[in-house]
């Protein structure tokens, strides 16, 4: 990865509230092309928010993102769609469509963005299946599967539209600790075959320093990033020692200057 390549992901003096409630403030980074980039931090705060202004769910109290770009706080219309057809989103819980199949839960989004015949969005959808391992259970049904078979299926819809970036949301949440490493190992397997970007919201160590390039670690008091950096580094290295006593799983850690 080069580090002079231009910024896919830029977030500009980003601050999210709800009314009154300021959860994020002055928030400021870069994401690279390429990248496994992680977004990090404690119960509550503002990790997953982060991710959905990324994705525009929500619109912002102040600040800008721009992805490959482009303004997705600005943009309207034809635009728009232009910046949703390159990101890929994996939820939390999956969200695939429990009334549909893994091959309908893919189709649907081809359906929505595309003017392919049915025939060609289920070759797509196949292909995006046997990525993830999954290609023998395209006529599964969700409520067929295991925990770890969801996300898989749920990156695999994510994947339809062949996007830049792709938005994880703590994708090991829930899962056995090998399940969780194979999911580990999917993200990686498709980082170095398909040069796609990650942007991961998680909190799970193990996970961190097996995928992550670089991180950014919010904190629920500061209501901002007080880390950035690559997580050996940071954990060795930083001079906050809550972050050091984060990355190093120790208890009784000193709560950072607001």
């Amino acid at each position: 990865m080069d580090v002079d390549t231009e910024p896919i992901i830029r977030v500009d003096d980003l601050t999210v509230a709800y009314g009154d409630n300021v959860i994020l403030e002055d928030v400021n980074f870069e994401v690279k092309p390429g990248e496994i980039f992680v977004i990090l931090g404690g119960s509550g705060c503002g990790k997953s928010t982060l991710l959905k202004h990324m994705i525009s769910l929500h619109e912002p109290a102040k600040g800008h993102i721009f992805i490959d770009g482009m303004d997705i706080v600005a943009a309207e219309g034809s635009e728009r769609l232009e910046i949703l057809r390159r990101i890929g989103v994996m939820y939390q819980q999956g969200a695939l469509f429990g009334s549909m199949n893994l091959l309908d839960n893919i189709c649907l989004v081809l359906e929505e963005f595309t003017d392919l015949s049915r025939d060609a969005m289920e070759m797509i959808a196949l292909m995006k299946l046997n990525i993830v391992g999954l290609a023998d259970a395209a006529h599964k049904m969700p409520s067929e599967l295991s925990g770890g078979m969801k996300k898989r299926a749920a990156i695999a819809r994510a994947m339809a539209l062949d996007p830049k970036i792709l938005f994880l949301d703590e994708p090991s949440a829930g899962l056995d600790p090998i399940t969780s490493a194979q999911v580990d190992e999917l993200i990686l397997k498709l980082s170095e075959n398909l040069t796609m970007t990650f942007v991961i919201v998680t909190h799970e160590l193990p996970s961190i320093f097996t995928v992550a390039d670089r991180v950014v670690m919010l904190d629920k008091n500061a209501k901002t990033i007080i880390a950035t950096g690559k997580p050996d580094e940071l954990r060795d290295k930083s001079d906050n020692p809550w972050v050091r006593q984060f990355f190093n799983r120790q208890a009784d850690a000193e709560t950072p200057e607001s």
